[in-house]
């Protein structure tokens, strides 16, 4: 009798630090803004996510339930990845440790000359995404002048105001580091516009789903765009590498 009562008040606490899906979502809400109760549940229905259920049949979450949730937004935001993709990954026992898991790197071309796979490398591990910035801390944080900033914002590479993110970081790095090649600004806007095109064609292909305002279509709505995005850079890499010249003597 006294094990019993032991190994029951031995697992209350752990019960107890469990966390609801309404305290999930405001765990996880400052990194990942607009998580909702549907996106949770859908990762749920698909497998990717096994919380357990009271006696009264609500959902309790654990600690590694919640890692587990942050790992798969984090590569739906970060890699774009499809959720088939990210289940393999999780079934296998990855939940990114490894910073750059040997999967990406086959999934998505690497620069020939670098050996560095561009996609994974589009947010720097350094860069806190769920950071903001001023312009003058987004000067500081990428080392880039004001007057480039302002060129920038005036051939629409970043926004005019405020609040800058992660993104904004990385366009201004590279963009800065573009200018020692001799290329400025006005010769980069192009891959604004080609951007602005290519999420045309994601909000069309999706926008059958998109227009239904139940939250699992809203859901799969979500996860379609990614993977059309995903296609889209794959694609774009591989037509850039496929054209480049040969310089060799």
């Amino acid at each position: 009798m006294a094990d019993s009562v032991n190994s029951a008040s031995d697992s209350a606490p752990q019960r107890t630090k469990d966390k609801t899906i309404g305290q999930v979502l405001s765990t996880l809400d400052g990194e990942f803004p607009g998580i909702s109760a549907s996106k949770i549940r859908f990762l749920e229905d698909r497998g990717l996510v096994h919380p357990h259920r009271t006696n009264t049949g609500y959902r309790k979450y654990s600690a590694d339930d919640v890692q587990r949730l942050r790992y798969i937004l984090q590569l739906q935001r970060d890699q774009y990845l499809p959720l088939k993709v990210i289940k393999e990954r999780l079934d296998s026992g990855d939940l990114g440790q490894d910073e750059k898991p040997a999967e990406t790197a086959a999934e998505t071309p690497a620069d020939p000359e670098t050996g560095e796979n561009p996609q994974v490398a589009v947010l720097e591990p350094t860069v806190d995404p769920a950071k903001t910035y001023s312009i003058r801390e987004l000067s500081a944080e990428t080392k880039t002048d004001m007057p480039l900033l302002r060129e920038l914002i005036a051939f629409g590479l970043i926004a005019e105001q405020g609040p800058y993110d992660a993104y904004d970081v990385v366009v201004a790095t590279v963009c800065s580091q573009l200018t020692a090649h001799g290329l400025h600004p006005r010769h980069l806007r192009q891959f604004r516009a080609a951007a602005e095109r290519e999420v045309g064609l994601v909000k069309t292909a999706v926008a059958p789903l998109a227009l239904r305002k139940d939250e699992q279509s809203q859901a799969k709505a979500a996860e379609r765009a990614g993977e059309i995005a995903q296609l889209c850079l794959r694609l774009h890499m591989a037509l850039v590498a496929s054209s480049m010249p040969s310089y060799e003597e």
